[in-house]
């Protein structure tokens, strides 16, 4: 089965249609299936901070999904946390939540302690993990990681919510009307990196570098739409506009906001990443459009800050032939309740439900530990590439990066 075929919300192919409404009960009553009880996933949560809580938020769109144990030592997280979530056990640390008896663990910690929590989980049971992104932030964790689960890389589930975006899934059911792709551009411009707990997210030694952070999202879905592997990276990008007059413990914050990443792919395909982080104010967030021999597909689609009285945007799919008398425009409307549990069109939503179906099934994950590595390998090279001006070459076979010449 297919990633697209994991979200199932069936939005098929472009036709005569101009609209297309993404919605559906989210309150997904599952007491009988077949004639047979469901039964009730025992779910925990290491990590409630910004993204922790959006997960809260759609798993509780769930009937059998109970959050039965949280963890976060931070206090005035655990206040916001406790009026979401005001039946669950808080617990001091991890091996206390995982005594819980749970079917599954979401972790949505600081980026650099992921490889660690990770580490600790698969040692001491096999309970399916959906672990935020990136998995980890620094090559020599990605050596340590792939030894150290190998015999249980299943467990993971890496949160890559990016592919479960209702625009995207449409994006890439069509992607056979422009032929064979040679060409993908991503855009991304959009608001500065939020505050998070102790601002861990302001150094590349805590998030991996906006590239790791930020855009491994990007590059992992540059693979999915390309159906190829990396070979080459060559990066431009600089710290030019935010947070330059931070100080934390008297340390001016080293993350980049904007610049461009080349990648070159083992199939001759091209894809180019356009970042700029100081650009709140325009109409789409995300850009991207895919070019073949037979015409070009384009999506398009809002970011979660709604300016002051601003039309409401909805995210769009347009195919545009070669030779033709025009496009054809597809707009994508997300029900409300998706868009107020969360900052990403419904797709944490989705993910979810992918994820649960992948419990109930006892599936592979539909976004693999190996995935997930990858999308942090060009993020790296990108990085590098940034800092040394030179083309960085990307071995995905041994997971490894070195530079061109």
């Amino acid at each position: 089965m297919s990633w697209i075929e994991h979200i199932g919300f069936g939005l098929g192919t472009l036709g005569p249609k101009l609209w297309v409404k993404v919605t559906e009960d989210v309150r997904l009553h599952r007491d009988f299936e077949n004639g047979e009880m469901v039964m009730t996933m025992r779910y925990g949560l290491l990590g409630a901070g910004m993204m922790g809580r959006e997960h809260l938020r759609n798993l509780a769109l769930f009937d059998d999904i109970e959050v039965v144990g949280i963890c976060e030592p931070d206090l005035r997280m655990q206040e916001k946390t406790l009026a979401q979530e005001p039946n669950a056990q808080f617990v001091q640390d991890l091996p206390a939540l995982l005594s819980l008896g749970l079917d599954a663990l979401v972790i949505a910690t600081p980026n650099y302690q992921h490889i660690d929590q990770l580490m600790v989980v698969i040692e001491q049971c096999d309970i399916p993990i959906l672990v935020e992104k990136p998995v980890v932030t620094r090559l020599e964790d990605i050596a340590r990681i792939r030894a150290g689960v190998a015999a249980q890389s299943k467990q993971v589930w890496v949160g890559m919510e990016y592919r479960f975006m209702p625009a995207l899934t449409l994006f890439a059911n069509e992607i056979g009307q422009v032929g064979p792709p040679t060409m993908l551009n991503i855009r991304e411009h959009r608001y500065p990196f939020l505050k998070k707990v102790n601002d861990w997210n302001r150094f590349n030694r805590f998030s991996g570098g906006t590239f790791v952070e930020k855009c491994c999202h990007f590059f992992d879905l540059m693979r999915l739409f390309l159906n190829a592997d990396p070979v080459r990276v060559f990066a431009s990008g600089g710290q030019d506009v935010n947070h330059l007059d931070e100080r934390y413990d008297g340390e001016q914050p080293d993350i980049l906001d904007n610049g461009f990443v080349v990648v070159e792919f083992e199939n001759g395909c091209r894809a180019m990443l356009d970042l700029c982080m100081f650009t709140e104010g325009v109409k789409f967030e995300q850009e991207i459009s895919l070019v073949g021999d037979k015409g070009r597909l384009d999506c398009q689609i809002p970011g979660p800050l709604a300016m002051k009285n601003a039309p409401e945007s909805r995210a769009q799919v347009t195919f545009s032939p070669r030779r033709s008398y025009g496009p054809e425009i597809r707009s994508i409307e997300v029900g409300e309740d998706l868009l107020r549990a969360g900052s990403h069109q419904g797709a944490t939503y989705y993910q979810h439900k992918a994820f649960l179906a992948r419990l109930q099934s006892q599936s592979a994950p539909a976004v693999s530990l190996d995935d997930g590595l990858k999308a942090v390998l060009v993020g790296l090279a990108a990085q590098a590439s940034i800092s040394s001006h030179q083309a960085i070459e990307i071995d995905c076979q041994q997971f490894n990066l070195r530079p061109v010449g």
